[in-house]
């Protein structure tokens, strides 16, 4: 029986094993059951025996293979489970002033910013998660170290050096920021003032300095990091180097010979979205600091200390996360007709996961607005209780149906189970056979004439992870924004749930009874828990440094395999575990943990590998444009088998610690068509150094990416990070 209305399921057969696999299977376990039994021979009547339990065995097994695939539905929704709606993308949203502001203004929550809409492609719509508050910084302390700890304490107050101006603080002479002889490690700090919010916030800090003494370093790549305490770390709030005009205090040391001619740039610095008040050494604030970097010939150290003679700093815009949605408010879906088992639907499926102020109304005749409450199901429901049961697929508000059952079906339900746990040597009652039937309404129905009202959100999929730099649409019109964008791709969004995900989903959801217990349960309950926004778990076993009663699990997020189709790839920043979806999933399990136990979410630790590969093509591709294209499937082939998600020999993501050889590679090119020989091929790993990544130059025999580790492959120009495969033609390689 055929359904193309469904998706392709996984194979009926529940069980493949046939008759030999059955006797054989049995033969096996005489010895450990029954070691007496050493006479296995045809004509031994326990051979026989066996062999017609095996003969039954296998009828059975026959017809419990040909369950139609219907069936598979019906036993989900028997369980209770439902596809999971798509998960919404995450993205941080920064938005720039056009003009300066001496007050608090505010970018309100659902502001939407959209991609470009282009004739094959429509527009991919974010929408802001909460209000964004751009204030105006006041600088509190000016304060040194000598070393950069995590937690300073030796800080030297040179407030007392500056006078305050309404925009910052001027100093009245030149002021050393560094000893006279910096060294590596020497900070200093700007102390802000706790009462203002900064958090997200984008601030530019000016700086005018005097023509002096040349600083000694390299102007574009200066040895120093501007950092800002969220409450735990210090994070990098940097974003590129294009944003320091200052080229590290030394400005243009050629711009002039006159000591007393004045330069001036700005530091850009894009705060992070948790920036808590903090004290250190008796000081108290929101604190920024500028450490100077560890000196190597790439980035020579300063030879002497920068002078500054004024600092002033302002917010010129700000940063919130945004999630890729539309919000869709009380959308009429209806009048009730006062019958039970209602059912309406929304005009824009699915429907995403509901937060706070996304609720159903009803409007009754002539009294005040109702809200209801959604169940899971409608089990408990009374027929006073106002609940609803959505369907988030197909997006659907079912109403509390009349069920013709037994009048004391639950009475006696409750009475087995009291008695099954009480009294279990005594019998449940039987149940009189002409049983008078009766009509039993599960939850409220909405009064005859009463609008139906839903708001809602749309939206999700892995279309939403847009890559850096694609949201710049404003879809909102607010004032005195000059521009907006993404300096970051969108992560963690996934298409809905299919048919053969939710069948593997059932054993675990039977196995782990929705607690965490075991390892596997962690697992399971960790992927149920991101609503799909996880694409692996994995427990990690118990470490000789890790704390007792605290369990590690290592996730890779979704992102968009539709780049490895593009001849791209997929980088590691776009598997990064944002804070939104960690506290999401961290909350779920805590209400399934066991007491005492704490969870970690972990990260694998990616490697990236560029691979180099000789090929000599079959007679029938020497024309340059079928040359290209079989160059192009060997390029996305390396890209889907080197990645957490499609990689691996199974092409279900890279197995975690496996390592890769040379011999991989071969395997796997000689399954693509056209391909007459290989030649060498060369593996090349790649390390991440600082925020940049780079390809080491040597080939290596192998590539280890340790216990936890994870292969990526993409291509970056720039830092050489593809792929490159050479056409050997007459004992000459031409590269593609």
């Amino acid at each position: 029986m055929n359904f193309d209305f469904l998706p392709r399921l996984p194979s009926s057969r529940l069980d493949d094993r046939n008759f030999d696999d059955l006797v054989e299977e049995c033969l096996l376990r005489i010895p450990r059951y029954c070691p007496e039994w050493t006479d296995h021979n045809i004509s031994d009547p326990g051979i026989t025996l066996v062999e017609l339990f095996a003969w039954l065995t296998d009828q059975m097994l026959m017809r419990f293979n040909q369950i139609p695939r219907k069936n598979y539905v019906a036993f989900l929704e028997l369980l209770g489970i439902r596809l999971q709606p798509p998960t919404p993308a995450q993205v941080r949203l920064t938005f720039y002033l056009s003009t300066h502001f001496l007050e608090n203004y505010t970018i309100p929550r659902g502001t939407e910013v959209a991609t470009e809409r282009t004739e094959t492609q429509e527009a991919i719509i974010f929408t802001t998660d909460r209000d964004l508050i751009i204030a105006q910084p006041t600088i509190k302390h000016i304060l040194s170290a000598p070393d950069a700890g995590n937690t300073p304490q030796s800080l030297h107050d040179r407030t007392e050096q500056w006078h305050r101006q309404h925009d910052g603080l001027t100093v009245t002479h030149e002021f050393e920021l560094f000893p006279q002889k910096p060294q590596s490690g020497n900070s200093f700090y700007l102390v802000i003032e706790p009462d203002t919010s900064l958090e997200g916030n984008v601030l530019a800090i000016a700086f005018t300095g005097a023509q002096g003494t040349p600083t000694g370093i390299n102007p574009k790549h200066p040895p120093r990091s501007w950092e800002a305490w969220d409450g735990e770390s210090w994070v990098k709030v940097l974003l590129r180097e294009a944003d320091d005009t200052t080229n590290g205090f030394s400005f243009d040391e050629n711009a002039g010979d006159d000591d007393s001619f004045e330069q001036s740039g700005d530091v850009i610095l894009h705060l992070p979205e948790r920036w808590p008040t903090a004290s250190f050494a008796a000081y108290r604030g929101r604190w920024l600091r500028c450490t100077l970097s560890e000196f190597s010939n790439r980035q020579p150290g300063y030879a002497n200390s920068p002078r500054i003679k004024t600092i002033a700093m302002r917010s010129i815009g700000g940063s919130v996360q945004a999630n890729q949605c539309v919000l869709v408010e009380e959308e009429i879906l209806g009048i009730s007709n006062g019958k039970p088992g209602q059912s309406f639907e929304i005009e824009t499926a699915p429907i995403l996961e509901r937060r706070g102020g996304e609720q159903l109304l009803i409007l009754p005749l002539g009294k005040p607005p109702e809200i209801w409450q959604e169940v899971e199901d409608f089990a408990d429901s009374t027929p006073q209780d106002r609940h609803y049961v959505v369907d988030a697929l197909a997006g659907t508000i079912q109403f509390g149906p009349l069920i013709r059952e037994p009048q004391t079906l639950k009475k006696q339900t409750q009475t087995r189970a009291y008695q099954q746990q009480v009294l279990p040597a005594e019998r449940s009652p039987s149940r009189d056979l002409h049983e008078q039937m009766i009509e039993q309404q599960y939850g409220a129905i909405p009064p005859r004439g009463a609008e139906i009202m839903f708001t809602y959100r749309t939206g999700g999929g892995k279309q939403g992870n847009v890559q850096a730099n694609k949201l710049s649409f404003m879809k909102t019109a607010i004032p005195y924004i000059d521009r907006v964008t993404n300096h970051h791709a969108a992560v963690n969004g996934a298409d809905a749930e299919s048919l053969e995900r939710a069948v593997l989903r059932a054993p675990q959801m039977l196995r782990s009874h929705d607690r965490a217990i075991t390892a596997a349960d962690f697992e399971a309950l960790t992927l149920k828990g991101s609503g799909g926004a996880l694409a692996r778990a994995l427990t990690l076993p118990m470490s000789a440094n890790q704390t007792a009663g605290s369990v590690s699990v290592c996730v890779v997020p979704q992102a968009n395999t539709d780049l490895i189709d593009l001849g791209r790839g997929i980088a590691p920043e776009n598997f990064n575990l944002n804070s939104a979806l960690r506290d999401r999933v961290l909350h779920y399990l805590d209400e399934r943990r066991l007491l005492g136990i704490q969870v970690q979410l972990e990260q694998p630790n990616y490697v990236g590998i560029s691979v180099q590969a000789e090929v000599t093509l079959e007679p029938a591709y020497k024309n340059p444009s079928a040359q290209a294209e079989i160059i192009q499937k060997l390029k996305i082939a390396l890209y889907r088998y080197l990645n957490p998600l499609t990689g691996g020999p199974e092409m279900t993501g890279w197995p975690f610690g496996r390592p890769l050889y040379p011999s991989d590679i071969m395997a796997l090119l000689q399954q693509i068509a056209g391909i007459q020989y290989l030649g060498a091929i060369l593996l090349f790993p790649i390390q991440k150094n600082g925020e940049s990544w780079e390809r080491q130059t040597t080939p290596v025999n192998y590539i280890d990416p340790g216990s936890l580790g994870l292969f990526c492959s993409w291509a970056d120009p720039q830092a050489r990070t593809g792929h490159v495969v050479n056409v050997l033609t007459d004992q000459s390689a031409v590269r593609i």
